[in-house]
């Protein structure tokens, strides 16, 4: 069994430094999301339509922004994250806001342990499950916190996105589709903020759409869909262009940025 402990401390370093730069950072936009804006996409939002009255299970939820746009829809919201100033930060919100979510700070594979209620949805989404060296447990803990009938939805990017590396100005393919092996980055500023001084170190993981399917499907979830998308709702990758719709595309279009997932626990 790996111990895999040393490489989610170095991850929750990281995102405890990454909270103060993203939340002064344009792309999080907290004063327009303080004032009312929501701060969820599209797929999500159609997907899961009207959440008024249901339970909500924030999954990797950073400082609670999409967990607090959900509550403002309705929802009786739980957001987990493995950052405690994230935590903080989205406790802060909440009760400035004067919503009612409730926020539990654990490493996401945990999650069982410390939130024991079950929910109407599960929700997860972009840049998630790459913090994570194996998806079965994930979907184990997703299938737990589910009601019979409940939903679980995911928009993530694209695993032939993490296939490339972005640390020089043109992106080069360097990482398995399927790679087991753990990959390690170091680099200055982060994806909301590349001006930042601040040096992220992050562990991640690589894992294919069928790893996805099958933990989900493992776990006693039916797929209710799949689809996938050659355009991304966030400016996070280099010489993206921004189209009418306001999405970000790259250039040639030659595969997909982002792929959306719902599935029922039956």
């Amino acid at each position: 069994m790996i111990n895999n402990d040393n490489y989610f401390r170095t991850n929750k370093a990281t995102w405890n430094d990454k909270v103060k730069v993203h939340a002064n950072s344009d792309m999080y936009n907290m004063e327009a999301f303080k004032k009312g804006k929501s701060s969820l996409m599209p797929y999500e939002l159609e997907a899961l339509g009207d959440v008024s009255g249901k339970s909500l299970l924030h999954l990797q939820c950073h400082f609670g922004q999409d967990t607090l746009s959900w509550s403002r829809m309705g929802a009786k919201c739980t957001g987990v994250d493995l950052s405690d100033e994230g935590i903080k930060l989205a406790q802060h919100l909440n009760n400035e806001l004067k919503l009612d979510a409730e926020f539990v700070c654990c490493n996401v594979l945990d999650t069982s342990e410390f939130v024991k209620d079950t929910f109407d949805i599960v929700f997860t989404s972009y840049g998630v499950i790459g913090w994570l060296p194996d998806l079965k447990p994930w979907g184990k803990m997703i299938a737990e916190r589910l009601k019979k009938g409940g939903t679980f939805f995911m928009a993530e990017f694209h695993p032939i996105v993490w296939m490339f590396d972005y640390l020089d100005d043109k992106p080069v393919m360097k990482y398995g589709y399927m790679q087991d092996d753990v990959i390690y980055e170091a680099y200055e500023g982060t994806y909301a903020n590349q001006e930042s001084k601040m040096v992220s170190k992050e562990y991640g993981w690589n894992h294919g759409l069928s790893e996805v399917i099958n933990a989900l499907t493992e776990a006693g979830l039916q797929i209710e869909f799949l689809k996938e998308y050659d355009e991304s709702p966030y400016d996070v990758l280099p010489n993206l262009k921004k189209t009418d719709s306001g999405m970000f595309v790259t250039e040639d279009k030659l595969y997909p940025l982002i792929f959306t997932l719902k599935a029922m626990k039956v």
